[in-house]
């Protein structure tokens, strides 16, 4: 790893009563992830808010009633906090999604 802090784009949607999250790792943002019949598109407006840093991206996380995330890095820090189990993460042309909705 270089000296860079670990970067990730995050934007918050507050919707309809809800804290929606999303997070993607930066070399992903504005890419469209192709999976056999699946056409994932990391898009800007959706996922292209802030560049946070880890503690900034798991405080959101903990406040969350909505989370989409996408790539290595960023599923990798939401697992190690607990946030994510490691069976909920789905992969798109191989790279880590997870997403969850706390009722």
């Amino acid at each position: 790893m270089t000296d860079d802090p670990q970067r990730f784009y995050l934007k918050v949607h507050p919707r309809f009563g809800h804290y929606l999250v999303a997070i993607c790792d930066k070399a992903l943002l504005g890419r469209t992830l192709v999976d056999g019949d699946i056409e994932f598109n990391v898009s800007e407006k959706f996922y292209g808010g802030e560049l946070v840093d880890v503690e900034t991206c798991l405080q959101h996380l903990r406040k969350a009633t909505i989370v989409n995330m996408i790539g290595e890095e960023s599923v990798s820090i939401a697992i190690e906090a607990g946030l994510v189990h490691r069976n909920a993460v789905l992969y798109i042309d191989g790279h880590p999604h997870a997403q969850w909705m706390k009722l």
